[in-house]
């Protein structure tokens, strides 16, 4: 992945809100094949960037929704109350990580996913990228 120094930005479908970070604060990029991410974005998985929370700058306010991970953690997902366009996630037990789901960048033609985690959940129409590394479930802590 191609981080580089330049800034990152994007936003929602209606532009009631707008995020921006430097692309050289992304921890990684991943795809994850969870029931839950099928069902919030409508497809087959969810593209997400993760990265430092005190590298994101976020104008606009998400309405939340938070659901309860298969580990017990709290999962939060952030969309736009006008639009509905799902912008962020976030686990409660991880304050510093924010997750950006990488088709709300305005040029996500730098993210190159690293992983793919939740495979076990992955639908035969939206198959693991089998060039990656991959997990049944969450990745394992770092």
């Amino acid at each position: 992945m191609d981080k580089g120094a330049e800034i990152a930005m994007g936003g929602c479908l209606c532009g009631a809100i707008r995020y921006r970070f430097p692309r050289d604060s992304v921890l990684t990029a991943a795809h994850c094949h969870c029931t839950d991410c099928q069902k919030a974005t409508g497809s087959g998985k969810a593209t997400i960037v993760f990265l430092p929370t005190a590298a994101l700058e976020l104008e606009g306010s998400c309405k939340t929704y938070t659901v309860i991970g298969t580990d017990g953690s709290h999962v939060t997902r952030g969309f736009c109350p006008e639009c509905g366009s799902p912008i962020i996630s976030y686990v409660a037990e991880v304050p510093a990580v924010k997750f950006i789901k990488a088709g709300t960048l305005d040029d996500p033609s730098w993210v190159q996913a690293e992983s793919s985690f939740w495979n076990r959940s992955a639908r035969d129409w939206s198959p693991v990228d089998d060039r990656i590394p991959s997990f049944l479930g969450n990745p394992p802590a770092s």
